[in-house]
């Protein structure tokens, strides 16, 4: 902000590219098809802006019934528009093993399937997807774009190996990057066929040699505050040093301490672990039975707003339908098993 002009010309660039190289080294992918917005919805949104003048009457987009509801929304807006149609494989909660998922997606494939939108850590359940398998199943004749925003920093990720045509990712969740960091990944036999939500003047800039107009396009979406991407390197660098052994450890040591969380929280109440410790990562997600009195609406139980006020910030939702209560908690490097132990106990005292 000091010297505006000299930023955008000259200093803005450079600093994308350096973050845009450190961010793929983070996942393991090729820079060339990395590109930065500001979440991951806007990731699934330029995908879908990409496909759907593909789209004819009948075609299907399929998801789980576990996605996140704005992505849901996405896509039944866009299908709507083409006379598509949304299909949800059932994926279950409680669950009993990661092929419960990958055989339910396949199932609800068809010969008309043009899109398959899959998340790869679910926002309800914090349940980590079987990703490496379903891509594999699906992909080349179903295209799949991964809806990742939890996991870059949660969990492992390797987009060379996993080659799904799309990847989009948050980096405000568990890399501590600022609000407004994210990704999105493109393979590269769909990079020419892939444009950013906004179309601005990336469109019809020259393309200087040694560049690409993917780049372009995604690089420049008009007059706004990109501070929140060129940070993100030092995110990674800081956050990764927390540990001695560096990312591996820290996620190693973030799993752990949720597998902990849930099994508190389960005896606490009383409750069988609802999935196998190979799905999760660094949440993990209780059912605890019926809330009281008549439906709120929304997607938030009051017994959430009940524990923020006694000092627990965590997620109680209402899934799949009221009266079902789910309890999603989360394990970073700053949390204890006391706090777990804590919450805990104040369950039981409230549910009895």
């Amino acid at each position: 902000e000091a010297n505006t002009t000299r930023f955008i010309v000259d200093d803005l660039q450079p600093a994308i590219d350096a973050a845009r190289i450190a961010t793929a080294a983070f996942v393991n992918a090729d820079a060339d098809g990395l590109v930065f917005l500001r979440n991951a919805s806007s990731g699934v949104a330029s995908v879908l802006r990409s496909i759907e003048h593909t789209l004819k009457p009948g075609d299907e987009l399929l998801t789980t019934a576990q996605d996140y509801n704005a992505i849901r929304q996405m896509l039944e807006f866009t299908a709507d528009r083409h006379d598509a149609r949304v299909v949800v494989a059932p994926t279950p909660f409680p669950i009993d093993s990661q092929s419960q998922v990958t055989e339910s997606i396949l199932e609800s494939t068809s010969d008309r399937t043009r899109l398959a939108v899959i998340d790869h850590i679910t926002s309800p359940t914090g349940l980590v997807f079987p990703i490496d398998q379903i891509v594999s199943s699906l992909e080349p004749e179903i295209p799949v774009v991964v809806d990742g925003a939890h996991g870059p920093g949660q969990v492992r990720v390797d987009l060379r190996e996993l080659g799904a045509s799309w990847y989009t990712g948050n980096l405000h969740k568990w890399t501590c990057a600022p609000k407004g960091s994210a990704f999105l990944h493109t393979r590269s036999d769909r990079i020419e066929d892939t444009v950013p939500m906004v179309i601005s003047h990336g469109r019809n800039a020259p393309i200087p040699e040694g560049r690409s107009r993917y780049w372009a396009l995604f690089d420049w979406p008009g007059t706004d505050d990109m501070s929140q991407w060129l940070v993100v390197p030092d995110a990674l660098r800081v956050v990764g040093s927390i540990e001695p052994g560096g990312w591996p450890a820290l996620m190693k040591r973030n799993h752990e301490l949720a597998l902990t969380a849930r099994d508190l929280l389960c005896q606490s109440i009383g409750v069988d672990r609802p999935a196998p410790d190979e799905m999760i990562g660094a949440m993990a997600a209780i059912p605890l039975g019926d809330g009281d009195g008549d439906d709120p609406g929304g997607e938030l139980s009051p017994l959430m707003f009940e524990l923020l006020a006694d000092g627990f910030e965590t997620i109680v939702m209402i899934w799949p339908a009221w009266p079902s209560q789910l309890l999603r908690v989360s394990a970073a490097a700053y949390n204890t098993v006391e706090e777990y132990q804590a919450l805990a106990n104040r369950l039981k005292d409230r549910l009895g």
